[in-house]
């Protein structure tokens, strides 16, 4: 049995939507592949970007079915709600979920493809004293000041999370894989430790943290130490796991 929940908006997408967990599999354009599938659609005049999320396993499969909403839902649910907040992220078409005997078996999020060029995975490799890099790195830092003041936390706030776009007013950002966000109040160690999964060296954090602190009011001091703190433990962690793995 499919849970079908789809944007009004996008009524007229309604038949392609209902046909996606037969179709997923042989249709599309897949952009990314591993754990997770995503692929771009082009329907009704629409660039269609759907993330089909891994069967997960027995025991989540009764977490996702009875106790916490699917990480489809979340990604909708919290797409509609940062939107609503005035903060970028591509515009949620639907959600499916697919049961079998009363458990989740798969799910996929469907959204409006977002183009934007830049990624900031690519743009933390480069040196900080790189032409128009400067400028860059004040925008981010002040979007990441008004989206903890609009409330909005991404959990996974790293590189390849983060799209930006150059335009005539300046930057503008983009949030993508968001099925983990926490909504309310962003104090500053939890607006530094945000930061933990960026990369990029002691200056592009110097910098971050003096237009961070500036923007909100807080001691750049603190906030730099903070900031330099939770990535070292979060690399520390990494690198932990890593060693576990191999």
């Amino acid at each position: 049995m499919n849970k079908v929940i789809l944007n009004p908006k996008f009524s007229r997408l309604s038949d392609f939507i209902n046909q996606l967990p037969d179709s997923f599999a042989t249709a599309g354009q897949t952009v990314y592949q591993a754990r997770n599938v995503i692929k771009v659609f082009e329907k009704e005049g629409f660039r269609l970007n759907v993330k089909s999320y891994h069967i997960p396993i027995f025991i989540n499969q009764i977490i996702y079915s009875f106790l916490r909403p699917t990480k489809a839902r979340r990604a909708y649910e919290y797409a509609m709600e940062v939107r609503r907040r005035g903060v970028e992220t591509p515009e949620p078409v639907a959600y499916i979920e697919c049961r079998r005997f009363g458990l989740l078996r798969a799910s996929y999020f469907v959204s409006i493809q977002c183009d934007m060029p830049g990624i900031m995975r690519t743009f933390l490799d480069l040196d900080v004293t790189n032409e128009g890099k400067l400028d860059l790195i004040e925008a981010f830092a002040r979007y990441s000041a008004r989206l903890h003041e609009s409330q909005i936390l991404h959990v996974d706030y790293s590189p390849g999370n983060i799209l930006f776009e150059k335009k005539e007013d300046g930057y503008h950002f983009s949030l993508v894989d968001i099925n983990r966000m926490h909504f309310g109040t962003v104090d500053m160690p939890t607006g530094c430790h945000n930061f933990a999964r960026l990369c990029g060296n002691e200056e592009f954090f110097r910098l971050l943290a003096h237009y961070y602190a500036q923007e909100r009011g807080f001691d750049e001091a603190q906030c730099l130490d903070l900031i330099l703190r939770y990535r070292n433990e979060d690399r520390k962690k990494r690198q932990q796991k890593w060693r576990i793995i191999k």
